[in-house]
């Protein structure tokens, strides 16, 4: 009997550590778009001026919190450019879409049960559906643009600041364009807000704005980043 055979761990414990894992992750993606997609419906529904802030700072602290475990990706947008960028695999993927998107369609219903009522929806048209699209494809990219370069690259190993922009940067375009789409750069939030009421058939038109700003955010970090693999 070789060395190598007396130390190589048994299959079933390698993937019973693989599952355990797995399961892991797809907790703390659950439990961060929850509360992600949970704070969109209140901070929205009671027209909180500060709710941007209060958006980007509850999605900045839960990177903070499960960041080390599942990357902290809390958007389907974000999962798509990570696998794109060559960061995830394939079925850890597919297992991080279902995760967030049924967390946020749940924070959806827990929200409309608590408020008893939702807010007005969201109805694009004409010119002001055309408007809604585009900006949700430019800050939808600029949003996994700047997870894949603050938290993924290299370049930038161990960082502290990688929370604080990516909040910031929900922040930002919520106020910058919310007004015009709703600011919503997140399939699940989109789907969540949907089931509260907040938003009309219409913007399921957003799908898929946001998965070709996810796509390109994760060619053009492949563009610019060619050795970082």
């Amino acid at each position: 009997m070789t060395s190598a055979s007396v130390d190589a761990p048994p299959r079933c414990t390698t993937s019973h550590t693989r599952a355990r894992e797995t399961a892991r992750k797809l907790t703390v993606e659950a439990i961060g778009t929850f509360f992600l997609v949970f704070t969109v419906c209140f901070a929205v529904a009671h027209g909180n001026p500060l709710a941007p802030l209060a958006i980007g700072a509850v999605l900045a602290v839960m990177i903070y919190a499960g960041g080390h475990i599942s990357g902290g990706h809390y958007n389907p947008a974000v999962t798509l450019g990570a696998l794109v960028r060559g960061r995830i695999e394939l079925p850890v993927a597919i297992g991080y879409w279902c995760a967030q998107v049924i967390a946020g369609v749940v924070a959806g219903v827990v929200a409309r049960a608590l408020l008893g009522a939702s807010p007005a929806s969201l109805h694009p048209t004409g010119h002001d559906l055309t408007a809604a699209l585009v900006v949700e494809l430019l800050f939808t990219f600029a949003l996994v643009y700047v997870v894949l370069n603050v938290a993924t690259s290299k370049d930038h190993p161990q960082n502290s600041f990688y929370g604080l922009a990516i909040g910031g940067t929900v922040a930002a375009g919520a106020l910058a364009v919310g007004p015009i789409s709703g600011g919503v750069f997140n399939p699940a939030v989109l789907l969540g807000g949907m089931t509260m009421g907040m938003f009309g058939a219409i913007t399921l038109l957003y799908l898929i704005v946001q998965i070709a700003g996810g796509v390109i955010a994760g060619l053009a970090f492949r563009y610019l980043n060619p050795g970082d693999k």
